[in-house]
């Protein structure tokens, strides 16, 4: 890791306006909250192509399929509990089922939404977009991944949904890191436990896997940065040689990662797996940082996981 700390929406909507710059065929829509999702980067560079619908987000997920119907990649942004929830039926029907060119991207995942509290928390957003058929759903590990990420799903041809964090985290790839649709990463080698995280729990993997390797335990760091499609040739590659495996997502236990690891390794190779995550609950409000320790989600608790998951095997 760097240790240098930087939001990923500040970089999306980099990635945004330098797309803006050399492609016409991209088209920006935001719900009253560019200023919060990092839109507006967008809207600078083409306010022509920047439509701002208000507070109307399921409006602006039936825009943008007419859009895309019509030839433009449009992005839909706003905060993942709206994505997600508010938009579901028009997701469904009016991207995911004719398979439409729209990406749906949403800022302020999870529980470092901080203050704002459970209302705007999501937590549960992987499971409802990774259940949906011809979506895929990204989760990028840091500010230059979802750089990198937001130019792979523009030149992508399907539904996408990524999600990203609020807060400033450490950024642990480097700057001209590229990005692969449903390619995993292999961050850190190792023998004796697979750690495979996405978004900014896989700073705390390799934070974990530092601890570990104090201790003599050797811990591999997967950054699993696509959930749909998973990269199982990757993680059956990893758990074959390790014999088991934790999962660490700041997100429900419930239907994202851990649960399309678990998915995975019950059609394949069937080793022992400890899932980090929140246990089937709502946040509350907090500092991001004091949330991530009072619902299980740092380093020591992926440290636990592991010493637990190796007991198993």
């Amino acid at each position: 890791m760097t240790g240098e700390k930087l939001a990923q929406r500040n970089y999306y909507g980099k990635a945004l306006a330098d797309l803006a710059a050399i492609r016409d065929d991209i088209v920006v829509l935001d719900a009253d909250l560019a200023g919060s999702t990092k839109t507006s980067e967008f809207k600078k560079v083409a306010p022509e192509r920047f439509v701002e619908v208000g507070i109307a987000e399921q409006n602006m997920i039936g825009i943008a399929s007419g859009l895309a119907a019509s030839g433009k990649v449009p992005f839909a942004s706003t905060f993942g509990v709206f994505a997600t929830g508010r938009c579901w039926e028009q997701i469904r029907l009016g991207v995911a089922y004719p398979k439409l060119n729209v990406k749906i991207v949403a800022t302020h995942c999870g529980i470092t939404v901080g203050e704002d509290g459970a209302s705007h928390q999501a937590l549960e957003d992987m499971s409802i977009m990774r259940s949906l058929p011809n979506m895929t759903v990204v989760s990028p590990a840091d500010a230059y991944e979802a750089y990198a990420a937001t130019i792979a799903i523009a030149d992508y041809d399907g539904p996408v949904y990524m999600r990203m964090g609020r807060s400033e985290f450490p950024t642990i790839l480097p700057e001209d890191v590229t990005f692969e649709i449903g390619k995993a990463t292999v961050l850190r080698e190792g023998t004796d436990v697979t750690l495979v995280g996405c978004g900014q729990m896989v700073s705390f993997c390799l934070e974990a896997a530092e601890t570990l390797a104090k201790e003599g335990i050797s811990a591999e760091v997967i950054n699993m940065s696509t959930i749909k499609p998973l990269d199982t040739g990757t993680l059956f590659a990893s758990v074959s040689k390790t014999g088991c495996c934790v999962t660490a997502e700041e997100h429900s236990i419930i239907g994202g990662l851990g649960s399309a690891v678990a998915e995975a390794l019950c059609e394949g190779p069937c080793v022992p797996l400890e899932r980090v995550g929140t246990k089937d609950t709502f946040g509350e409000s907090g500092k991001p940082a004091e949330l991530l320790e009072k619902y299980g989600l740092t380093a020591p608790y992926i440290v636990a996981a592991a010493k637990k998951s190796i007991s198993r095997k």
